[in-house]
């Protein structure tokens, strides 16, 4: 029955990966740092139907690392001084939505996010930990290369490049569909590091641990009605989380799996976690 549910999970992830795929590509580009006009790049990143964004003020950096025959890494600089910091999977996604952060009036907030592989199979095995079935293998010495690469080298890069290392309490971790197990797992495994997990209808593959560590970052989950599967997987998390003492919000509504439920509700973490 779990091996059942799991494939299940699988092939909807895989699905949707497709169908982003199919809409549009985000943008590859090959020079080591770029500075990338912030509605260009939304546009490129947004992986669903077009919709509108809100102007934006800040700056997109991206840049080439060595990782796994070179992976990119954007980061969107806020127009005034960065008092948090938020990680992301997903993150050519991701660092397109600080238009939205800023229409929000939230706390200033830059987004520092690794972008995925196109392969949705590599992508879940750099993304979970979670236990082989019958019906998936996942990779524990890919996953644990992509977590040194993501908590070791991306931060690195954002404390060099931009000057900022913020405690963990101003530092959040983000993913959304498949990336929201890698914000689950990079939150339980390192909370001295991100004091808040931000995740958004997650995946099945990775699942609460029979025994919680005894240090927890915050968490806030999402997942919408009409995506009963994700839902139940975000309640799953969010109940393991609350019995272990965190603080722990968890959203319940209107909505499907998609860019734009998730983008909606992204300032209302940044909010909850940093406050205005």
């Amino acid at each position: 029955m779990i091996a059942a549910v799991r494939s299940r999970w699988l092939i909807f992830d895989l699905e949707c990966s497709l169908r982003r795929l199919a809409d549009g590509d985000w943008i590859g580009n090959k020079e080591p740092a770029t500075l990338l006009p912030p509605t260009n790049m939304a546009a490129a990143a947004t992986n669903k139907e077009p919709t509108p964004t809100s102007p934006t003020a800040g700056q997109l950096v991206t840049e080439r690392f060595e990782y796994d025959g070179g992976r990119q890494v954007t980061a969107y600089v806020p127009p005034a001084a960065p008092e948090a910091i938020v990680f992301a999977g997903d993150g050519e996604l991701i660092t397109s939505w600080g238009g939205v952060l800023e229409a929000a009036d939230v706390t200033p907030t830059m987004i520092i996010g690794a972008h995925r592989l196109d392969d949705e199979t590599l992508r879940i095995h750099e993304y979970s930990p979670g236990e082989s079935t019958t019906a998936f293998a996942f990779d524990p010495e890919r996953f644990a290369a992509h977590e040194t690469f993501f908590v070791e080298d991306v931060r690195r890069w954002a404390q060099s490049r931009f000057d900022v290392a913020l405690p963990a309490h101003r530092t959040a971790v983000f993913g959304v569909s498949a990336s929201g197990e890698l914000a689950l797992a990079m939150g339980l495994r390192h909370p001295d590091i991100y004091g808040a997990v931000f995740c958004a209808s997650p995946g099945a593959g990775y699942r609460p641990p029979a025994v919680m560590p005894s240090s927890l970052p915050r968490a806030y989950l999402v997942a919408g009605m009409q995506e009963p599967f994700f839902l139940e997987n975000a309640t799953r998390w969010a109940d393991a989380l609350r019995d272990a003492g965190t603080d722990v919000v968890m959203t319940e509504r209107v909505g499907s799996h998609g860019d734009a439920f998730w983008r909606e509700e992204f300032p209302q973490m940044v909010a909850w976690a940093f406050g205005h």
